[in-house]
């Protein structure tokens, strides 16, 4: 190539991801000389213009909304790497029309996704907001409003057996759980029982676990997913966990389910608009605890999405195919091909 090739890093990394984004981007990307990385300011809803996007080879993408209108005319892009596995905000259709690769970074995700989903079940088992609140309130043991639960023969149940699903069953393997069941339309009975895990439908998902899980992805056949008939089965005794995207769930009907203890309890980390306006009714609830979007949010999280998007990013550089790649459809068209061949050269 005979001009530099170059990366646009979307401006919200420089605000939710500060420090990190660079230091991964030192370490990774300052190294090739040839390579340059420009700070992408996206417009109202971090929304990305055709013309923004026609100045680059690469995209690295957090919150960036990129449709088939941002994608009119431009050719130069062949990658836009999300540093994360959600991609809601994000028409791969539209991608794949333009001869653009969606990547995605499943490897750096799983587990600090899987240790969040954790952290709510044993918070949520052992009350653990609640102690805190009694005690410094000046309370004791008897001013607690109930008590804690053991997991032990409890059943773990996943609404998807995807990978941080599955990541999810390994790391709980070992808490004394009596049951795993996960319902899935893309994952086989026998992919599922390679994990231990027990393929079921939806309705047995809500009505059969102690701890209900969300491990989907937001897209047209999950959105509104999860409504009010699926919470009136649960058992009043479980527990409803979502760290993956709140548009999946009708909101409300977590609302009423909690607030008229139909379940026992929730770990929300998600909401159909983020950031949530100060008034959700779920902040007025003491069986449910809340986070900014931010649960799986670790040091190392930060370090190895981005150490995993750069390396998709530098395989294209280089002229190969990427990793974690989305629309592989698009690996096959000839333009993308061509693409590839001009890095190469």
């Amino acid at each position: 190539m005979s001009q530099p090739f170059r990366i646009g890093v979307s401006h919200d990394f420089y605000s939710e991801a500060r420090e990190h984004v660079e230091a991964v981007l030192a370490r990774k990307i300052a190294p090739f000389p040839h390579i340059e990385c420009v700070a992408l300011e996206t417009g109202p809803q971090k929304y990305a213009t055709a013309e923004q996007l026609s100045q680059f080879d690469a995209v690295f993408a957090l919150a960036t909304k990129i449709d088939t209108a941002s994608l009119a005319g431009v050719e130069r892009l062949t990658v836009v790497a999300r540093w994360g596995v959600g991609y809601d905000r994000i028409d791969t259709n539209a991608l794949t029309a333009a001869n653009v690769a969606l990547c995605i970074t499943p490897n750096a995700v799983k587990r600090p996704v899987a240790e969040a989903i954790l952290t709510f079940i044993l918070s949520l088992s052992k009350n653990v907001v609640i102690q805190d609140r009694v005690t410094r309130a000046g309370g004791w043991r008897g001013n607690l409003p109930r008590l804690g639960v053991n997991i032990e023969g409890a059943t773990l149940a996943s609404v998807g057996c995807g990978n941080i699903a599955r990541e999810m069953f390994r790391l709980c393997s070992g808490l004394g759980f009596g049951r795993y069941i996960a319902a899935d339309p893309y994952v086989s009975k026998e992919q599922a029982a390679e994990a231990g895990v027990e393929l079921v439908d939806l309705d047995t998902v809500f009505r059969d676990g102690d701890y209900v899980a969300v491990n989907t992805l937001l897209n047209s056949s999950t959105l509104g997913l999860i409504q009010e008939r699926h919470f009136r089965m649960m058992k009043p005794s479980a527990f409803f966990i979502n760290t993956a995207r709140g548009p999946i769930v009708e909101h409300q009907a977590l609302v009423t389910a909690l607030r008229e203890k139909w379940i026992a309890g929730a770990g929300i980390d998600v909401f159909p608009v983020e950031p949530p306006p100060k008034d959700d009714p779920l902040f007025g609830l003491d069986n449910v605890i809340v986070a900014p979007h931010a649960m799986a949010w670790t040091n190392e999280l930060m370090r190895n999405n981005g150490i995993e998007a750069c390396d998709n990013v530098l395989a294209v550089a280089r002229g190969e195919v990427p990793g974690g790649v989305v629309n592989r459809a698009v690996l096959d068209h000839p333009v993308f091909q061509q693409k590839l061949a001009r890095y190469a050269a």
